[in-house]
């Protein structure tokens, strides 16, 4: 099998520059949106991508093991420069290998299948909405008009660490695969986005009419679609049988942030090769300790003050400033307010469960918000158990 990539990105209507970046080098395709302004945004999809790339051009470790690189190196980059300090991205990644797409997502950027008339998403949502809509306490269409549908639970970059999703999906001559940015899925509803990809057979194309729509609905925010055709190929060609051409819609003053260009790369080695992971272990070592060496003292305490969660503090929900983390003995996090609401409660219902591990916030106003958001959800469950209902 091959692959045909159509690649777009554009700054949307409402957005001073574009924080998203993609990554095309067959067989090896991501999307990253960052988050932290536009420079750290921007920034950190990057150096995101960029590492990933480098890992992968070098055989190195596995697709999570590249991901998981890259948060460690976005980690450190937030700690020690003060002027992207708590900046982070998504990452939706697939890597192409005979007729197996490798798939490895953080965050809400999205990876979808179109098989025979049928769109399927791959992947699943790391924002507060979708772990309500998981718990059963709000609806999917709620969710798209909530108040912290953009709340992130898991992102790369804010943590030291980082869970990544990984999949195998096989793939069929004829399907056609999607990594888009929120800006997209934000603004296309899941309907358009099929007509759209059923209707245009260029990869190309799909991916210029997907960006047109989602500025024609309002754009606000950067848009980015990579969408990738399963062909009838050869195998033996670049990437184990994979072949990919893809064209950056940029549209006047508006250049692509990719941080890479399009070409054949090398398949990343066997995943149980010993050598690759010591490699990668050696990799986030090294990256961990330059965390505490370069930013010094007074920076890294600057970035750890920038940082708020909401978590339990004698045995109620509280709102932290700081990191959830302790190094050398030393609490990275301190207690800004503490509420009246027993943690046990909120622990009760399945969308806070771990509540106990903190919830992060994008600053102290956010913090309150879910807060509130923990008491609406308390009132609501007391409602019906009652029988009150909704």
């Amino acid at each position: 099998m091959r692959i045909e990539a159509g690649v777009a990105t554009d700054i949307g209507q409402v957005r001073e520059g574009n924080e998203d970046s993609y990554l095309v080098e067959p067989p090896l395709f991501a999307v990253a949106d960052g988050m932290g302004g536009h420079r750290g945004g921007e920034v950190a999809s990057q150096l995101a991508l960029e590492t990933v790339e480098t890992l992968f051009r070098a055989g190195t470790g596995t697709l999570v093991d590249q991901v998981r690189a890259a948060n460690q190196a976005v980690f450190a980059r937030s700690a020690a420069d003060r002027k992207v300090s708590g900046m982070g991205t998504t990452l939706t990644a697939v890597q192409v290998l005979g007729d197996v797409a490798h798939l490895a997502h953080v965050g809400d950027s999205r990876a979808y299948l179109l098989r025979a008339g049928s769109l399927r998403q791959l992947t699943d949502d790391h924002t507060l909405v979708q772990r309500m809509v998981q718990a059963g306490e709000i609806t999917a269409e709620e969710a798209d008009v909530h108040p912290h549908r953009n709340v992130l639970t898991r992102s790369l970059g804010t943590d030291p660490d980082v869970v990544v999703d990984e999949q195998d999906v096989g793939l069929l001559e004829g399907d056609r695969v999607l990594l888009c940015s929120d800006g997209l899925t934000s603004m296309v509803t899941e309907g358009q986005m099929q007509a759209i990809l059923e209707a245009t057979p260029a990869a190309q194309e799909a991916a210029d009419r997907l960006v047109r729509a989602a500025n024609r609905a309002g754009g606000v925010d950067n848009i980015t679609v990579v969408v990738l055709d399963v062909l009838a190929g050869d195998a033996g060609q670049v990437g184990e049988g994979v072949t990919g051409e893809a064209t950056a819609a940029a549209r006047p003053g508006h250049a692509p942030p990719s941080p890479v260009t399009p070409g054949g790369g090398p398949t990343v080695g066997d995943p149980a090769s010993g050598g690759s992971r010591r490699v990668v272990r050696w990799v986030v070592a090294a990256v961990a300790l330059l965390v505490l060496v370069v930013a010094g003292a007074t920076g890294f305490r600057g970035w750890v003050d920038g940082r708020w969660y909401v978590g339990v503090a004698n045995g109620h929900v509280a709102v932290y400033q700081g990191i959830p983390a302790t190094v050398l003995g030393f609490e990275l996090s301190h207690v800004d307010l503490e509420t009246d609401i027993l943690a046990a409660d909120a622990e009760a219902l399945p969308l806070y469960a771990n509540l106990a591990d903190g919830l992060n916030a994008n600053g102290r106003d956010d913090a309150l918000h879910i807060v509130d958001q923990i008491r609406r959800d308390l009132r609501k469950a007391g409602r019906a158990a009652l029988g009150g209902g909704a």
